[in-house]
């Protein structure tokens, strides 16, 4: 079984998963530790489970999901992987953070490019990867069937979507990738966004109006 821990880090709110299982074993997921509080809650959080973490995924570049980054790579000697097509946007990570008022001292190596790859995995769990563009170019989500458990990033929220404004972003992606890639998977699956409250693709299928109103036939894309 898969066991999930939040850790709430940044002014922007953003959700820093770790996703474990019985051996122990972890990947943390868009670590977002901007000071050394949050980085020690999420090291507490780490050593009091007795977990072992093996790699950090990123679902997509920005900032607020990468400033914890090179502390966990750093700490646990770990690989740090994303989808290449969000290298720019870890490249320029200081630039884009000065823009929101945050202070990136440093940029993490990426060691995996996600670019094409089925899974990733921990222990004796395998997550599928999802190629989900749309909030940025590189978007990923991570899916385990058996479980039926989600990580959606900024790709999809409780009532709402990642915004598509910024640098690489595009509405009609993110609604395709959301309609075509991560509904079918059923209503029963339960997901972990990447900022507020975790839900299920059934809610979304009635509540949230983005979806609700591309099914409806009221906006194309």
């Amino acid at each position: 079984m898969i066991k999930i821990g939040v850790i709430v880090s940044n002014p922007f709110q953003e959700n820093t998963i770790v996703l474990s299982d019985a051996t122990g074993e972890c990947i943390v997921v868009d670590a977002g530790g901007y000071n050394a509080q949050e980085n020690a809650a999420l090291s507490k959080y780490i050593s009091d489970n007795g977990l072992k973490p093996v790699m950090a995924v990123n679902t997509h570049g920005h900032v607020d999901h990468m400033l914890g980054v090179d502390y966990v790579k750093r700490t646990y000697g770990i690989p740090f992987a994303i989808d290449g097509r969000d290298a720019f946007l870890i490249e320029s990570a200081p630039t884009h953070g000065a823009i929101y008022g945050f202070r990136v001292d440093a940029i993490p190596t990426i060691d995996i490019d996600l670019k094409g790859t089925k899974e990733v995995r921990f222990g004796e769990t395998a997550m599928s990867v999802i190629e989900t563009p749309g909030h940025t170019p590189g978007h990923i989500c991570l899916y385990n069937a058996d479980e039926k458990l989600l990580i959606t990033g900024d790709t999809l929220f409780k009532e709402s979507i990642g915004r598509t404004d910024l640098p690489g972003g595009d509405y009609s992606w993110i609604m395709r990738s959301i309609l075509d890639k991560l509904m079918p998977l059923g209503g029963d699956v339960h997901f972990y966004p990447g900022h507020g409250q975790d839900s299920t693709l059934g809610h979304e299928a009635l509540y949230n109006p983005f979806v609700t109103e591309v099914l409806g036939g009221e906006v194309n894309c």
